[in-house]
């Protein structure tokens, strides 16, 4: 482990949502905001898109964290649900482990807002990976919305999702429930200018003190290779670290940067696979009785012919497939 070889007291670069570690672009620090204000005011409906990777899990935890001491919360993961599986989830999250009908755990889910509204608390539920949920369960979750008081809403409900959830909410199907989103805020990857400051802003936080880590001409092939995609640049400089360590470079150099690009580029790995797959031979009943010449060199006429052979093929193929399968009658094999 490089930890102690860097100076660092905890991984910089690791895999779980910690709001610690969060860093805010301008996107980010716009998004977080939107939502804070959402839920401030009593909105309802709030969404939050981005692709894989961008953080968005990690701003709705840091987001909570805001709200810890004055509202009752609740992150539902289990999307790949149906409405009664998703309800039963829901409570999960509030601590009652029931598992009656839907009808009682509809009560049971308004009984909870209602102590919640009387004891003064908000009540959050944040419905991540949402692109996952049917139709159906998205209408079970505008339903929700329907617990009111005359003044307020009784809780803000986050849908966090893919950009697939935009397709979905777009859907004439959903008119209803895309109404009632007020507020949608979209993550976008990071701009190379912002990498050296996203790098430092995580070592920063695990402890490093120092020079800078990582090289400057580092930074450019760092930036094209993650697209400035969060989840991959963490992965990035985990293993660059690694390697450095191995190396015995206090610096990350552009030597390393190129090496680790090597080493993460699945797409080589791919065109090995390829290469060594070995070839598939047709079975001979479907093979041409007449070679093709250059296919770029064949006549329209010559064309046709050769199909037409391909195809007499493929019919007498399928017709001996059928005798072979032919039951045998009165004990003797047909002639």
């Amino acid at each position: 482990m490089y930890l102690k070889f860097f100076g660092l007291r905890e991984q910089p670069f690791g895999v779980t949502p910690d709001p610690r570690f969060l860093y805010l672009s301008a996107a980010h620090r716009e998004a977080l905001a939107s939502l804070y204000y959402g839920i401030e005011s009593g909105r309802g409906f709030l969404g939050l898109i981005a692709k894989p990777g961008m953080g968005k899990t990690t701003i709705l935890f840091h987001l909570l964290e805001k709200f810890r001491s004055t509202a009752r919360t609740a992150f539902v993961f289990q999307t790949q649900c149906n409405s009664r599986e998703f309800m039963r989830f829901l409570l999960a999250e509030l601590g009652y482990e029931g598992d009656g009908d839907f009808v009682r755990m509809h009560e049971e889910f308004n009984k909870r807002l209602l102590q919640e509204a009387r004891a003064g608390n908000r009540f959050i539920v944040v419905v991540d990976e949402a692109q996952n949920l049917e139709p159906s369960v998205l209408e079970t979750v505008r339903l929700l919305s329907d617990f009111e008081t005359p003044r307020a809403k009784l809780m803000t409900i986050i849908l966090a999702g893919q950009p697939e959830l935009a397709g979905k909410l777009a859907s004439p199907g959903l008119a209803q429930l895309r109404q009632r989103v007020s507020i949608v805020n979209r993550l976008e990857p990071l701009a190379p200018a912002e990498l050296s400051n996203y790098i430092g802003y995580r070592l920063k936080v695990a402890g490093y003190e120092g020079e800078p880590l990582f090289a400057a001409d580092a930074m450019a092939e760092i930036a094209r290779f993650t697209e400035g995609i969060p989840r991959n640049i963490n992965n990035f400089c985990f293993n660059a670290l690694s390697l450095a360590c191995a190396m015995r470079q206090k610096v990350v150099g552009l030597d390393v940067v190129r090496e680790v690009i090597a080493d993460l580029d699945i797409t080589q790995h791919a065109i090995d696979l390829q290469s060594d797959a070995p070839a598939i031979e047709a079975p001979a009943a479907l093979k041409p009785a007449i070679p093709p010449r250059n296919l770029d060199a064949l006549s329209p006429a010559d064309a046709k012919a050769y199909m037409q052979q391909v195809v007499l093929k493929l019919k007498n193929w399928e017709q001996s497939l059928g005798t072979a399968a032919a039951p045998v009658q009165g004990g003797k094999a047909p002639d």
